[in-house]
């Protein structure tokens, strides 16, 4: 277990990797940023399991291999941790794995109920290392953490909101709906979509997600109009083909 700094034993790196000798202010950066990178992967998967309230600063340190002093050297506290996975989920890792699982074939159609209403349909048991169900978890929590939390909800909420400034900044208005209006209505769409489509893939298709991108994206719109391809425009975890993404 490495300290309150993130450093390892001498020779061993934070992941227990051999380290090269050396301790000028370049190698405690990446110590640094690999006790910090640690962190948010241990609150990642620990708070999708467990729930925010469910697990613990003191556990989400132990899932890094740290002791808690880490997790105060790199943040003030739970809140601050909770903001950095926030912002964490504009890279593309993530992104990218949400996309992958919300666009993959539809599965087998439901088989026909017999007499007594029964399909024989066998729900499969959580996969924990599922992207898209554990980001879905992960965003619940987020939101539940907000709405208990004042404080932490404002910050949130100003998360969100420049997410959907990415999305609306160059959107024409389409039909009297504003740019704003119209981005928000795509996050909720996608958002809706997603949390119905991991819960229940058989009734809610991902394909209903190029329904719901008509119902936002601008009837008369130019060809150069597919502004919201930028990477730096999409909303996190839908990524590339979701209806705020503007991709067909």
């Amino acid at each position: 277990m490495t300290d309150a700094h993130g450093d390892a034993p001498p020779g061993r790196a934070a992941n227990g990797a051999p380290r090269h000798a050396g301790g000028g202010p370049a190698a405690r950066r990446e110590r640094r940023e690999q006790t910090r990178e640690a962190l948010l992967a241990a609150a990642e998967r620990l708070w999708a399991e467990r729930g925010i309230h469910g697990a613990s600063l003191d556990d989400v340190a132990a899932g890094a291999g740290l002791t808690k002093g880490a997790v105060y050297s790199n943040f003030t506290g739970k809140t601050d941790l909770l903001l950095a996975l926030l912002e964490r989920f504009t890279g593309d890792r993530l992104g990218a794995g949400f996309r992958d699982g919300l666009h993959s074939p539809d599965p087998e159609p439901e088989p026909a109920p017999d007499a007594g209403g029964r399909t024989g349909r066998v729900r499969k048991a959580p996969d924990p290392q599922d992207g898209p169900r554990r980001i879905a978890l992960l965003l619940v929590e987020f939101w539940l953490y907000g709405m208990r939390d004042y404080a932490a909800g404002w910050r949130i909420a100003d998360w969100y909101a420049e997410r959907r400034a990415l999305l609306a900044r160059d959107l024409p208005e389409s039909d009297g709906i504003a740019p704003d209006d119209r981005a928000a209505l795509a996050v909720a769409l996608d958002v809706g979509l997603a949390f119905q489509h991991l819960l229940d893939p058989d009734r809610v298709p991902a394909g209903l997600y190029e329904t719901a991108r008509a119902l936002v994206h601008p009837r008369t719109a130019p060809q150069s109009a597919g502004t919201l391809s930028d990477a730096s425009a999409r909303f996190p975890p839908f990524d590339d083909h979701s209806p705020a993404s503007g991709i067909p």
